[in-house]
């Protein structure tokens, strides 16, 4: 790299010609760690809730990652007699392949015939007329633990139908894993949007059961109903542990490093900057075409059918950082998100005044909706260092992490 502002922990590496198709990091890294042999989520407890679902009209919030073992659990627990009356479908799908952003339709599935009722499109929630004939809603999904991964909104929603036609809503617990950080600017309300709708920071140190408890409590929920709730833990999980996730919770975070990475980088969402979608490497390599000179790494974006059919410069060889390598432990030790690549690829930005323009971006996102706060563009614009910025999240931060506290199931 050639830029003296550029971190010196940044590998250097050869220009890549052309799409990336494979990643130099294949092999996982000390962060990518074994799932700890002793984690057992909720879904994988099956003795602990089959008894309760027998002989009811059972409806499931479930996509790709709804698994039992390596077996979809709507498959599974169709096996097991579950009566399946309907599946609702959040973003990317049920099955999970849909792109980002993209509103998805009602179906059948064609696996299992049970009717598909998506909440990514224009319906948010169940209706009461789609939950006339059920007796207990399942929810389900890998959440990786920001405020801008949509998970926790549908978990909102269905909390919500659930209240309002008094039905109970079942939680089969799953680690975070990036439980170990809460971080970040707690989300100004005045700010609230599809990436945002609750005030908490962008990591939010929650599993979703937690997350629901805190929906609950913090009084949420529409009207401030409560949610009736039965909750399946995670057995032997505490939210330091490393987890290693079995399933990509979504297209674009289709490693352990972009699942990791992605509480920082989802912020370059927010810029002019692609950050690695149109490659197989979301969240995990930054570029643009204008930062050529001013860093080695280079790849090129191209339109991937149910990852992204448009991103930002495709066809066009982008020049910055390639994070495929970077060391997660760095994460973990500081248990901060790391704004220094965002303030480094300022810097390098020759046009300033449009590094934070979205209009030639198709993606969903804006600085301010991602970071939560009017001031991350004003203090990145500035010159500030992470240290001031980090100043600015007190004492809204902190507050957070107390009220937090009463909402853990795991310490």
């Amino acid at each position: 790299m050639k830029l003296p502002v550029v971190l010196s922990w940044l590998l250097a590496t050869g220009t890549v010609s052309g799409l990336l198709t494979s990643p130099p990091t294949e092999t996982p890294g000390p962060a990518a760690a074994p799932t700890k042999s002793s984690i057992v989520t909720g879904a994988d407890q099956t003795a602990a809730y089959l008894p309760y679902l027998q002989g009811k009209r059972v409806a499931v919030l479930a996509n790709l990652t709804t698994i039992i073992g390596k077996r979809h659990l709507v498959d599974s627990l169709q096996s097991r007699s579950v009566n399946i009356v309907k599946v609702f479908g959040p973003e990317h799908g049920f099955r999970g392949n849909a792109s980002a952003g993209v509103h998805v339709a009602d179906e059948k599935d064609p696996a299992t015939g049970i009717p598909i009722i998506s909440l990514y499109g224009p319906k948010r929630q169940p209706s009461a007329e789609d939950l006339a004939d059920v007796d207990v809603l399942l929810y389900d999904l890998q959440d990786v633990g920001c405020r801008f991964y949509t998970n926790i909104n549908a978990l909102r929603n269905l909390m919500d139908a659930c209240a309002q036609n008094d039905k109970e809503l079942l939680i089969l617990d799953r680690p975070n894993p990036n439980g170990y950080l809460v971080d970040g600017p707690v989300l100004d309300m005045k700010l609230k949007s599809g990436i945002g709708q609750f005030p908490i920071p962008i990591a939010h140190g929650l599993t979703v059961a937690e997350f629901a408890q805190m929906a609950n409590g913090e009084k949420w929920l529409p009207g401030g109903k409560p949610c009736r709730l039965r909750i399946i833990p995670v057995k032997n999980y505490r939210h330091d542990m490393e987890y290693v996730l079995p399933v990509k919770p979504s297209p674009n975070l289709n490693t352990q490093q972009s699942i990791l990475l992605y509480p920082s980088t989802c912020l370059f969402e927010g810029t002019v900057l692609n950050h690695g979608r149109g490659t197989q490497f979301p969240f995990t390599v930054l570029g643009s075409p204008a930062l050529k000179g001013k860093f080695d790494f280079a790849y090129t974006p191209v339109s991937i059918p149910g990852m992204s059919e448009t991103p930002l410069y495709m066809n066009q060889m982008c020049y910055g950082l390639d994070l495929r390598r970077y060391d997660t432990r760095e994460l973990r030790k500081t248990k901060r998100i790391n704004l220094d690549w965002m303030i480094t690829l300022y810097q390098a930005y020759p046009d300033k005044a449009h590094f934070f323009d979205r209009t030639q971006s198709k993606e969903i996102g804006n600085i301010n909706g991602l970071a939560g706060t009017l001031d991350f563009q004003k203090q990145i614009e500035a010159g500030q260092t992470p240290a001031q910025i980090r100043a600015s999240w007190e004492p809204a931060l902190s507050q957070y992490k107390q009220m937090r506290q009463r909402y853990l199931l795991y310490k």
